[in-house]
């Protein structure tokens, strides 16, 4: 049910080369009231919005709305962009149940290449009643229309090898472990987690901090002795909430509260003091998939805080490599909009998920149906081709601005039907491989849904008697590894 709402666009025309202001309103409304599942959408004008960063502001309270089926359901303060790609849809994260008046906000980026800006209000798969007033969406960051100019001389890589490839590990791994990955399978290289779970509050943050880097300095020996390098990866910064998988992000209030991001760049600061002679380290990769659902104005976005903390590690450690991501979830298509960070030596890493039903079907919900590789999802044709395609932004970014590129993470879950696990692995390394890229599978010895060592059964738990042909596949490319 819907009552007592207005509408007011206020987006002139813009000459030529002329930009908006800061602050300017694409879109305003006030006064909604939504009772039951329903969503009202907007359809905002999508061609002066191209390129910005926008910020949607709104006062949002809600009556006995119900628990989400999905944690993606419930209250909804949305855009959903669209590119002739693809889909997005940012939003504002809001609780359920039963709550007073209070902001709620997101940030989001609007491709060069949209089509289309929906803006969508209401409920989605659950009851209840909510209230919307003071709605905003307005602009936040113009296009990057500075040329920046590619990284001079050769393409800096932070290591001497053809190549690296290796595994994303567990924390918990032990030396045998270690043994079997660097000298059984002969793989150079490992993405070490910084990971916390379950709780995001900072109280302990920094006693948490200091056990995990114990283990860290544990294993570096360990590395050393097997021929793998490392990739220290701070999985869970300083302000994170819980993610659907359960470990804490890098997200939420690393956008909205100075105060985390000044911690995450003091957190920088003394994994680069500690580690700064250590011989096993590639590389420091500043944040896992960073999500900035919401930047809290007198916050830094992503790009400005990476180039915060990688500025300090400079401080500390001149030379070695630093590897950033780009928002959203460090995917293939965030390079497309992302302008490298004025610090040297960055290594720029993308994680390849794509396309997600594939790669995580029955991970978050329970599978309806298998979903096949190579196959059509959706209505497209998933194929070497597409993956490709889906990476092509990747390729464009290296070759723009002289940058190397690492894919620090990449799988398929192992039940996935017949042998598309392997196919769609085999295919993403072909292509890495032929663009010179760095490489990580995900995981070796962490969760056994993607552990090329456990066969499709998803119901048996055991590592299986004989080599999986994904495990074969893997080992095949290390067995091409230089030692470090």
């Amino acid at each position: 049910m819907w009552r007592g709402f207005s509408v007011l666009f206020l987006c002139a025309p813009l000459a030529w080369g002329e930009s908006l202001a800061k602050g300017h309103v694409f879109f305003q409304t006030n006064n909604v009231v939504v009772e039951r599942t329903a969503v009202q959408s907007f359809s905002l004008p999508v061609a002066p919005m191209r390129g910005y960063t926008v910020r949607g502001t709104a006062l949002v309270r809600a009556e006995n709305v119900s628990a989400k089926p999905n944690p993606w359901n419930g209250i909804k303060f949305m855009l959903i962009i669209e590119t002739p790609e693809r889909k997005s849809w940012p939003q504002a994260p809001l609780d359920v149940g039963t709550f007073d008046w209070k902001r709620a906000g997101f940030t989001a980026r609007i491709p060069t290449n949209a089509t289309a800006v929906t803006l969508c209000l209401g409920l989605e798969q659950v009851s209840g009643k909510v209230w919307f007033d003071a709605v905003r969406i307005v602009a936040e960051k113009p296009p990057v229309t500075e040329t920046i100019a590619p990284v001079a001389g050769p393409m800096f890589k932070g290591h001497s090898l053809s190549r690296l490839r290796g595994a994303m590990v567990g924390p918990r791994i032990d030396e045998d472990g270690l043994r079997v990955l660097g000298r059984d399978w002969n793989a150079n290289l490992i993405r070490w987690q910084l990971i916390r779970h379950g709780r995001g509050d900072m109280e302990d943050y920094d006693q948490w901090l200091d056990g995990e880097l114990q283990r860290l300095d544990a294993v570096l020996p360990l590395c050393e002795k097997y021929g793998l390098l490392v990739a220290v990866d701070l999985h869970s910064p300083p302000g994170g909430k819980r993610t659907v998988s359960g470990y804490v992000g890098s997200d939420d209030r690393l956008f909205t509260d100075r105060a985390m991001q000044d911690k995450f760049v003091e957190v920088w600061r003394r994994i680069a003091a500690r580690y700064k002679n250590a011989r096993a380290i590639w590389g420091y990769d500043l944040a896992n998939e960073p999500v900035e659902d919401f930047v809290e104005e007198g916050c830094d976005d992503w790009r400005g805080l990476a180039e915060r903390a990688a500025r300090a590690i400079r401080e500390i450690d001149p030379s070695r490599a630093i590897i950033c991501e780009a928002p959203p979830w460090g995917a293939p298509e965030s390079l497309a909009e992302f302008a490298p960070i004025n610090v040297s030596n960055v290594i720029y890493s993308v994680h390849m998920y794509v396309p997600g039903e594939f790669t995580h079907q029955g991970v978050h919900k329970p599978a309806t149906e298998p979903v096949y590789y190579p196959g059509t999802i959706r209505g497209k044709k998933w194929d070497r081709a597409a993956l490709e395609k889906t990476l092509q932004p990747v390729l464009d970014f290296q070759k723009r601005y002289n940058v190397h590129i690492y894919i620090g993470e990449f799988s398929a879950i192992r039940w996935a039907p017949g042998d598309s696990a392997r196919q769609y692995l085999a295919d993403c390394i072909d292509i890495f491989e032929s663009h010179g890229w760095d490489w990580s599978y995900h995981a070796f010895r962490e969760w056994d849904g993607w552990s090329v060592e456990h066969g499709p059964d998803r119901k048996d738990r055991n590592r299986s008697a004989t080599p999986t042909e994904r495990e074969t596949l893997l080992r095949s490319w290390f067995a091409r590894n230089e030692k470090p």
